[in-house]
């Protein structure tokens, strides 16, 4: 069992090894290099200098950390606030309002009606473009409700009668109790808005408001000669053809470590939350 598991967590890990030590590596011995890597090729940091160097690699993080932090944010309030209403065994056409909100999950309108809707509304090319169609998890906000729904009535109740109104129900009660959960919603809010690339893509078109993942992609796509991704740096076309496998290890790294700090904080939380999101005693 253990040499199994060993295995299988080799396998699992290996492939975010490799683009670490292919990161550091030398361009000159990675790119004569095949096979599996198990330490860096060399030591260089060339690869990192001109990804921190491109002005568009620091917007793209500083728009990504705007776009995880707000949307991150009005997305716990908004969730927490409709997984509250949705939780009260006294809300009427509660059944009703469930179906539709469940009917969310399975039906949408497609692409091109979310384009047109964005558009006229007025968010197009705007960072609210990004936030407010992905508002609200309609899975999230269900495990949300259903904690919610596991608390003790007694708890609403005594509140009630020191003369607590739903608002102060829900922030000062309700979600101190559920903090596990909430603690794991945050974590799936925030990675979805960190790995976000499909909506800027579609809604974006000024690149001082992309996200890091989208330019991630561009350069992931990019030819061998860097292309856009390189502007700016005065290197020859042979150097740039030589560090571009190196820039695309570097730019995964730095557009993932980040967003991989928050699990350990979070972790603690994750089976608790999770299982009290999807079990009602």
């Amino acid at each position: 069992n253990n040499v199994i598991l060993f295995l299988f967590a080799f396998a699992c890990l290996y492939p975010m090894l490799h683009v670490v030590f292919a990161s550091f590596s030398d361009p000159r011995l990675l790119i004569k290099h095949d096979g599996i890597l198990l330490k860096p090729l060399g030591f260089s940091m060339v690869g990192y200098n001109i990804v921190f160097k491109n002005p568009n690699i620091t917007t793209g993080y500083l728009n990504t950390l705007f776009y995880v932090g707000v949307g991150t944010s009005l997305n716990i309030l908004l969730s927490s606030l409709g997984a509250y209403v949705l939780s009260r065994k006294n809300l009427l056409l509660k059944t009703q309002l469930t179906i539709l909100v469940v009917f969310t999950m399975y039906f949408s309108g497609g692409l091109i009606p979310n384009f047109l809707l964005v558009k006229n509304l007025g968010m197009y090319d705007t960072r609210w473009a990004i936030i407010v169609p992905v508002m609200i998890s309609t899975w999230n906000m269900i495990v949300m409700k259903t904690a919610f729904s596991a608390i003790p009535d007694s708890l609403e109740e005594s509140a009630k009668i020191d003369g607590a109104n739903d608002f102060i129900i829900l922030f000062r009660i309700i979600i101190p109790v559920a903090k596990a959960t909430l603690a794991v919603m945050v974590l799936f809010y925030a990675v979805g808005h960190w790995n976000a690339w499909f909506n800027s893509m579609i809604f974006l078109r000024n690149r001082k408001l992309y996200p890091i993942q989208l330019l991630l992609r561009e350069i992931l796509i990019a030819n061998s000669s860097g292309g856009n991704i390189l502007e700016g740096n005065s290197m020859s076309d042979d150097d740039r053809a030589l560090v571009d496998v190196v820039i695309r290890y570097c730019t995964i790294v730095v557009a993932t470590v980040p967003i991989l700090f928050i699990y350990p904080f979070c972790q603690k939380y994750f089976m608790k939350g999770v299982m009290l999101g999807s079990i009602k005693e």
